[in-house]
């Protein structure tokens, strides 16, 4: 009788061994938690095209974070001068995977205009972003970027509408206008008319900080 109570009891220390063992891995198949860690995937105008790049408004909003949210997330710019949602497309997962971020910024649509894509290709790509950052846990932002009037009416009213009807579907938050009361000023922009000047980039925090900050 002991000899089978001593076997019961070996049992039953090996199941619990086992399954201290296999908790971990349980753990692990979860997913680790996302990262303090905000990605900004854009294109030059993130990018800091032509201007210094501690000029650039993505690393003035490290240094404001820095002062203001505690603990402050990391600030990781992942933005490419002639990036297109395309090819950020492309790059998102290796990102998303490297770096676990809370808070993807999504600043694209620019360079696909320049190339004649349509709204419906833009919109494709942007909602493949979107959903892809949801579902890897980070909460998402939407700068919107705008045409030159040459384009027509008509495709512009398109191009703003993608944003707006992607940010209500998905219930992210939107800047409809990332140049907003920058792209006007001649002194704030560059002399190719499309970038902002070092000057101007405190202007596009601003524009970008209501949005993003409830989010941190």
């Amino acid at each position: 009788m002991y000899e089978a109570m001593n076997k019961g009891r070996t049992a039953a220390m090996m199941w619990l061994l086992a399954w201290l063992l296999l908790l971990p891995a349980l753990a692990c198949a979860k997913g680790p938690a996302p990262a303090n860690v905000v990605l900004v995937v854009g294109d030059s105008l993130s990018a800091a095209h032509n201007i210094p790049a501690a000029s650039g408004w993505v690393n003035l909003l490290q240094q404001r974070v820095n002062q203001q949210i505690k603990p402050p997330p990391t600030i990781v710019n992942a933005s490419i001068s002639g990036e297109t949602t395309a090819g950020a497309l492309t790059r998102l997962p290796g990102l998303l995977s490297k770096h676990r971020p809370r808070v993807v910024v999504i600043e694209l649509g620019g360079n696909d205009a320049l190339r004649g894509l349509t709204p419906a290709q833009l919109r494709g790509n942007l909602e493949k972003m979107i959903t892809a950052s949801q579902a890897a846990g980070a909460k998402v932002v939407l700068l919107g970027i705008d045409v030159p009037p040459n384009y027509g009416p008509a495709y512009r009213d398109r191009l703003r509408k993608t944003y707006a009807d992607l940010a209500s579907q998905y219930k992210v938050p939107l800047l409809p206008f990332l140049l907003e009361g920058v792209a006007l000023q001649p002194s704030l922009m560059q002399s190719d008319g499309l970038h902002p000047t070092a000057a101007a980039q405190l202007k596009v925090l601003d524009n970008v900080w209501p949005v993003l900050k409830p989010l941190l």
